[in-house]
């Protein structure tokens, strides 16, 4: 019976511990950091649930949206006779209707929850400018380094804090220098050739002018290209590889990152998710260990990550819990979103922009061709195609491929005269910041690639509102790729073929973790 007792006062022991600690990180330490924030004159809406925070809200405002839309507008967009559309680029009122929402309610620095995760939104020009040179006190937020962004992101270069970043980035970043993108350009072209060329014997066997579902193809030869540069003649592995991370990066789309043990749930999502992380791990680790025994010269990518791992074997104090298998498959991911993803996207959204806007298609083609002059296509031409670089960049304004640009606080850290108590994650808007009317004047909202023709510093009021590819210590390192790639993609399309948008088109940006058209971009081809 005394046993019995204790057993039982040790069970009720545990399970007030337990209590008091959920509500401890549940309850309490939510209203420690909105209370620090209110007292400042930060405010937000007021969490529906102490579980969801206010998601049940951000559906609600998704719901309405999607709702009035269906309602109003007509499915299509209607072409005239000179194949301009008519695009609405204002996607993030209706993709994000919650931010506008609040943003109108409460200023342009407010705050919400997702399940616990407690969010600072930024889209004050000035305060952003101050993050910017605050990176030291900065880090990537908690929940991307979790269990709940693992099986995609990992502890790689795009979400890893401390010595790990900092060596990560020391082995990774001059990968990416123009010098050794430059060395990349043949392999761009060759792989953009190819696609070029099964699109002209289509055109020549449907009569002269062909329908393309231009995504899915870049979205190929994206994966084709950053495949050839990451693992050299087993080019095909990684492209299997990359085509189950996409798969991976649909489900994960649409999870409740914040949401406590939503993770554990055996759902079928949450099933697809476990088993597709194994399988990439696998086949990684293979395409790695079949590389480690190989006598080879290959330079690329895979052969790099493989290098940088080697240091961690010597490492064991500085990367404690963080293994030599676990770099050399996180940093495999990264490169997937680096150099695959997001050049994919982001050439899919220009042929579209150029697609609507004839006389830009126009310029940039004749700009391309009187520097190719039916020579072969090198590396300095690129760097001369003015015109073809503000598309790209307006583009990029207008579709940025991240939606959010988030910090954490690793301590009590003034911005602005606003003090951001440790562990709140500051979340900057980029597409929000990026069509300001008081920042980039009265066309904002459309494409106007001439705002660029003098650079990025005098295309708006504050170039800090210009950060399609992040800010600061933790600017993408693939830019320079991204940027290069794009030309070389764009530029030989171009050279062969005028494109209009077909009436099947549907303007319905998407976000997969990255900005994506739901449904696909349309086009009407035909030979130069």
């Amino acid at each position: 019976m005394a046993a019995a007792k204790i057993i039982l006062s040790m069970l009720l022991g545990g399970f007030v511990i337990l209590f008091l600690y959920l509500y401890e990180s549940l309850v309490l330490k939510q209203r420690r950091q909105r209370s620090k924030l209110e007292k400042q004159g930060i405010r937000g809406p007021p969490s529906s649930s102490i579980i969801f925070g206010n998601i049940p809200d951000m559906k609600r405002f998704k719901l309405e949206v999607t709702k009035k839309s269906t309602a109003a507008a007509p499915s299509r967009s209607p072409i005239s006779k000179d194949h301009r559309v008519s695009i609405n680029h204002d996607w993030p009122s209706t993709l994000f209707p919650h931010l506008v929402q609040w943003r109108n309610e409460y200023g342009p620095i407010f705050m919400y929850s997702t399940g616990i995760i407690q969010h600072v939104s930024v889209s004050d020009v000035e305060m952003v400018k101050e993050l910017s040179l605050a990176s030291l006190n900065l880090g990537q937020p908690a929940y991307k380094l979790s269990k709940d962004r693992k099986p995609l992101l990992g502890q790689g270069i795009l979400s890893s804090n401390g010595p790990i970043w900092s060596h990560q980035r020391k082995i990774i970043a001059p990968e990416f220098y123009s010098d050794k993108v430059k060395g990349m350009v043949d392999l761009m072209v060759d792989s953009t050739t190819m696609m070029v060329r099964s699109w002209e014997h289509k055109i020549e066997s449907e009569g002269g002018n062909s329908v393309f579902r231009v995504d899915d193809d870049l979205r190929s030869l994206s994966a084709d290209i950053i495949s050839r540069a990451s693992f050299g003649s087993n080019y095909l592995q990684g492209k299997e590889i990359f085509l189950k991370l996409r798969t991976l990066q649909k489900i994960m789309s649409n999870g409740n990152i914040g949401v406590p043990g939503a993770r554990y749930l055996p759902t079928q999502n949450n099933r697809q998710i476990g088993r597709l992380e194994k399988e990439i791990h696998s086949m990684i680790l293979k395409a790695a260990k079949q590389r480690s025994t190989e006598a080879t010269h290959e330079k690329d990518l895979m052969q790099m990550i493989l290098e940088g791992a080697k240091n961690y074997d010597d490492a064991d104090n500085l990367f404690s819990g963080y293994s030599r298998d676990s770099f050399i498959v996180d940093n495999c991911k990264s490169i997937y979103f680096a150099g695959h993803e997001t050049i994919a996207v982001t050439a899919t959204w220009s042929l579209m922009l150029l697609a609507t806007h004839p006389e830009w298609q126009a310029h940039v083609r004749a700009e391309v061709l009187e520097i190719f002059r039916d020579g072969i296509p090198d590396a300095d031409m690129f760097r001369s195609m003015k015109t073809l670089n503000m598309v790209i960049q307006e583009t990029l304004r207008l579709y940025p491929p991240a939606v959010f640009i988030v910090r954490q606080a690793l301590k009590d850290i003034e911005f602005n005269k606003i003090v951001v108590p440790k562990g709140t994650n500051i979340q900057i808007p980029v597409p929000i910041l990026q069509q300001l009317p008081d920042v980039w004047g009265p066309d904002a909202l459309q494409f106007n690639p001439k705002r660029f023709r003098h650079g990025i510093v005098a295309a708006c009021k504050s170039p800090e509102a210009y950060m399609p590819f992040g800010f600061g210590p933790r600017i993408c390192v693939g830019k320079n790729l991204a940027m290069t790639e794009l030309k070389v993609i764009l530029s030989l399309i171009l050279s062969k073929f005028c494109f209009s948008l077909s009436p099947a088109y549907q303007h319905s940006p998407a976000c997969r973790l990255v900005i994506e058209p739901e449904h696909g971009v349309i086009l009407h081809l035909k030979r130069v």
